[in-house]
């Protein structure tokens, strides 16, 4: 069985034609195994003699030690939170003449309380001779000893969150 010319000259063409797209094939794998090669060797620790699986694996373990962290950092957190909570957070200053006769408003009262309303009030009454100070509990936003005005209002300012008179509001002389 002898093989006519023009059918080995269209067998060669056939071959020919299979070797070149089988060459372009080998050429496009080539370069797609560089780009694989590129991915796998950046997913890789180059100071380490390691396969994937061994950095799939440390990554698991590194993760894992990532996950006990945040757990730390969130239980201390809510360890802070308890001990803000009982802390000095909220503070009223109200500054006044105690007397008809001293000026310069150097009498006052400052509520010092937590986010529950405990704590302090202080007041200082300034008069010519001596300054009076005196210190009441305060729980719940309340004393069982009597409040002055100036107390009520400075606990007022305190459980609004503000911090004291705004300037401009002093009264008396200033230095200078």
């Amino acid at each position: 069985m002898a093989l006519s010319e023009e059918l080995a000259g269209l067998l060669v063409i056939i071959a020919l034609a299979g070797v070149g797209i089988l060459g372009a094939v080998v050429v496009v794998m080539q370069i797609r195994l560089s780009a694989l090669r590129k991915a796998y060797a950046s997913a890789l620790d180059p100071s380490r003699r390691e396969d994937l699986f061994q950095a799939v694996e440390r990554q698991a373990g590194d993760l894992t030690s990532l996950r006990e962290d945040v757990h730390v950092v969130h239980s201390n957190t809510e360890r802070l939170r308890d001990l803000l909570r009982g802390a000095v957070s909220r503070v009223g200053v109200v500054r006044y003449d105690a007397f008809e006769d001293m000026g310069g408003a150097l009498s006052f009262s400052a509520a010092l309380l937590d986010e529950h309303g405990n704590g302090m009030v202080i007041s200082a009454i300034n008069g010519r001779t001596e300054t009076r100070t005196y210190a009441k509990a305060i729980v719940d936003h309340q004393s069982e000893h009597n409040l002055s005005a100036e107390e009520l209002q400075a606990i007022d300012q305190a459980k609004a969150g503000i911090t004291g008179e705004k300037p401009g509001k002093r009264r008396g002389r200033r230095a200078s």
